[in-house]
């Protein structure tokens, strides 16, 4: 675990920091994933590295891990109710780096259940509407 410097905001930063887990966090709030249906929506993710984001949120609460006790193995990802919790700020995040940083998001809008009742839907753009 990273130092937090006794921050809550910097160890917040520091269990979704990774050049995927932003986006890993992002697809499961659609709902549970299997392994290989991440892997095809991260573009260029290596499994290796794959696997080693999923088990770091796991370990800081951040998404849920189920396997089922059948043969093939079946690994189920999912956000877990601190996972959840993060949507609303990572939304503002998206629209705060659209709006002053000019990136566009590539990430797919949010379902509206997912969303909070004050904002409507996340536009593709990352702009709330």
């Amino acid at each position: 675990m990273k130092d937090h410097f006794g921050c809550p905001v910097q160890a917040t930063t520091n269990a979704i920091s990774g050049k995927w887990k932003v986006q890993i966090v992002w697809h499961l709030a659609y709902g549970p994933r299997r392994f290989g249906e991440l892997r095809r929506l991260l573009n260029g993710v290596s499994e290796k590295v794959l696997i080693a984001q999923l088990r770091e949120l796991a370990m800081e609460h951040v998404v849920s891990r189920e396997s089922s006790g059948t043969q093939p193995l079946k690994t189920v990802y999912s956000l877990s109710p601190a996972g959840k919790e993060l949507i609303p700020a990572l939304q503002l995040l998206c629209s705060w780096g659209s709006q002053h940083l000019g990136v566009p998001s590539r990430l797919p809008p949010l379902p509206r259940a997912t969303t909070s009742r004050r904002r409507e839907k996340t536009c593709p753009g990352g702009a709330v509407k």
